[in-house]
């Protein structure tokens, strides 16, 4: 193992999204593996942040606990997701830092600068350095995983998954060449799309995960042999195990259920998932929805006065919600409630 890769892995003790502790030997060892460390653990975050995002009107709302170890024990569709996510996020800020500037020993890529990339266009420019970002990605994330066994290698799977999203999600794009601006040749260049679209990519590969038998996955003790997956593409998410009533809260597994969850009423929201969320939160769920008034007093209606005073006047308003609430909970507050 290359010495820098030795120091990459052994100096840092990460658990996703949770805690981050550097060891002396990082912090007082070479200035680049500490800006590396600060883009994983940007990048890390920012991960556990889309996936929050995407998940915020399903029942698994991608809580702290998954990304916590009890969480992560599982191998769920779930738990695919977070490794995977967090493994794009990682690639992502990495690269995105490198083509910042903001790292030591690493440029934009430029290996087919000059080269016909297809009819009427050629590669140039610069472009984002996924390779790179790839490389300490792994080295990063998938050091983290320890096991030998075939939840450890779901786990890099779903690892390696993230990062071809991350690749797959590339855009192209283009400048004009060419007498007053004819455009007859162009020069091409490779860069990153916007998280969210990596992670639109991602929830569609967890609405396509493939449930394994634990026979189909190749255990090994090298990192070369673990994460082998037997007929799956690497770019799929993966697991093993059914996903746990999230409509209950499990204290165990630090699920919190959807007891308390706000949800869209009456077909509201941006989203087609916002829209239905009151029916598949609350109703599947064996919930009712009950609506919550909440007065809030603000400043309103400001006007100032020369010189200097600003006189404002008091508003309220009423800002209504809804949520899940248990069914026998509701009828005991309407018993309560004055006739």
């Amino acid at each position: 193992m290359p010495n820098s890769r030795i120091v990459i892995v052994l100096v840092l003790n990460i658990y996703l999204g949770h805690a981050w502790v550097a060891s002396n030997l990082l912090m007082t060892g070479p200035k680049a593996h500490l800006t590396y460390a600060r883009s994983v653990q940007m990048g890390t975050q920012t991960g556990i942040e889309e996936c929050k995002h995407q998940f915020a009107w399903d029942r698994w709302n991608c809580p702290d606990s998954a990304t916590q170890q009890r969480g992560l024990r599982l191998a769920t569709k779930e738990t695919s997701f977070v490794h995977a996510i967090s493994a794009a996020g990682v690639m992502f800020a990495l690269t995105r830092n490198c083509s910042l500037g903001n790292l030591e020993n690493c440029g934009c890529d430029v290996p087919n600068s000059g080269k016909m990339g297809g009819r009427g266009w050629l590669w140039g420019g610069c472009s984002d350095n996924v390779d790179f970002g790839e490389r300490i990605s792994k080295l990063y994330v998938d050091s983290q995983e320890t096991g030998q066994d075939s939840r450890a290698a779901v786990n890099l799977h779903n690892n390696a998954a993230g990062r071809q999203a991350v690749k797959a999600t590339m855009k192209r794009l283009c400048r004009c060449h060419g007498m007053s601006e004819s455009c007859s040749v162009q020069t091409c260049w490779t860069q990153l799309s916007d998280l969210r679209e990596i992670g639109n990519f991602l929830k569609l590969k967890y609405n396509q995960a493939h449930k394994l038998d634990r026979d189909t996955v190749k255990e090994g003790n090298s990192a070369d042999s673990r994460g082998a997956v037997v007929g799956v593409a690497q770019a799929e998410l993966v697991y093993l195990e059914d996903s746990p009533d999230y409509c209950r809260k499990n204290a165990s597994l630090g699920l919190p259920g959807t007891e308390g969850r706000e949800c869209a009423q009456h077909g509201a929201g941006s989203s087609p998932r916002e829209k239905r969320s009151c029916r598949r939160l609350c109703h599947d769920c064996g919930f009712r929805v009950e609506e919550r008034r909440t007065e809030v007093s603000s400043s309103c209606n400001c006007k100032f006065h020369w010189c200097c005073k600003v006189d404002c006047e008091d508003c309220s308003q009423v800002l209504t919600k809804h949520v899940c609430a248990r069914r026998e909970d509701a009828f005991r507050r309407r018993n309560r409630a004055p006739k």
